[in-house]
């Protein structure tokens, strides 16, 4: 194959396969029709001497030469997009409709000063908040189901880090930690918490899956130990409200606390032992990736800051 003779068009209908790892939805992105796109991915193979995609149920899979080559073609791409089309972005006059997954308390932070800033500086932007009941938020952005999910994504964090093939997008916001959570006057409240203190008091999980089983509890399973879950709830907030009004301890990230909305009524603790550190971290897909307006979504997020409740001793602030 000679570079003088290779169709560069073929190379714009690859980087959509790759983005989307989908024909149908990348002929979509491109006004092509999938036979057109198919048709482009042949030649390029044949160009090529490689298969580069294989099918699979659910789209397309690059093999090992699709992934070295889609870095290199995606910055070639991305620098040519701005030399030719100069960005000359006025968020004022933008009009786009974001559909974001969060977990409650985390959106309960992020959307005040979220909305300050569209009505301020992007009234024509619009948000859509999706429920956030998983830790694999993948697919949704994969189908289009979402433009972007922020949370604690520990799984998929760590497979993007070594996977530069993969058309999604993270970035770090935050790291914290996580705190036993009780009411201010717990009898935990009042005492030095310890596993054996802990271990006996009625506890409350916050589960998106409904599992009664979490990280606390495989912890907990690795020195012999066990904890009686009394109630499992799917948000923050609510975790937060009984917790407050019950003699029922919670695990939550720190950052979290003051989510809950119950702060003045709740006093936390450090745990009797360890659990990782917890992250907040930022998914996108490649497709939106150099769209001004989501730019715009995301570095507002990025220059937030997460609220760091004050210490709590004694069951007092």
């Amino acid at each position: 194959m000679s570079f003088l003779t290779l169709d560069l068009n073929l190379l714009r209908v690859f980087d959509a396969v790759m983005t989307e790892q989908n024909l149908t939805r990348a002929a979509g992105h491109l006004a092509m029709t999938q036979p057109a796109v198919s048709n482009a991915i042949k030649r390029l193979r044949e160009s090529l001497g490689d298969e580069l995609l294989i099918r699979t149920a659910y789209g397309v899979k690059p093999t090992p030469r699709a992934e070295a080559l889609w870095p290199a073609v995606r910055s070639a791409l991305a620098g040519l997009e701005a030399a030719v089309t100069p960005e000359t972005f006025d968020v004022s006059k933008a009009h786009a409709t974001f559909r974001m997954a969060m977990a409650d308390a985390t959106a309960a932070f992020w959307l005040p000063s979220l909305m300050r800033s569209i009505e301020s500086e992007a009234p024509g932007v619009n948000v859509r908040m999706v429920p956030l009941t998983t830790r694999e938020p993948r697919p949704m952005l994969l189908r289009g189901d979402i433009d972007l999910a922020v949370g604690f994504f520990p799984g998929v964090a760590a497979q993007l880090s070594s996977d530069t093939s993969s058309p999604i997008r993270h970035e770090r916001l935050y790291s914290g930690h996580y705190v036993c959570v009780m009411r201010k006057g717990h009898p935990l409240a009042k005492v030095e918490l310890n596993m054996d203190n802990y271990c006996q008091a009625n506890h409350l999980l916050v589960s998106f899956s409904g599992r009664a089983h979490g990280l606390v509890d495989e912890a907990l399973a690795q020195v012999g130990r066990e904890r009686r879950i009394i109630l499992t709830v799917n948000q923050f907030f609510t975790a937060g409200r009984v917790v407050a009004n019950s003699d029922l301890i919670t695990v939550l990230p720190k950052h979290l606390v003051a989510s809950t909305g119950n702060t003045d009524a709740l006093a936390w603790r450090e745990l009797p032992f360890t659990l990782p550190p917890v992250h907040l971290d930022m998914l996108w897909h490649e497709r939106d990736a150099r769209s001004p307006t989501h730019k715009w979504l995301r570095k507002h997020l990025e220059g937030m800051n997460m609220p760091v409740p004050r210490s709590s001793t004694k069951g007092s602030d």
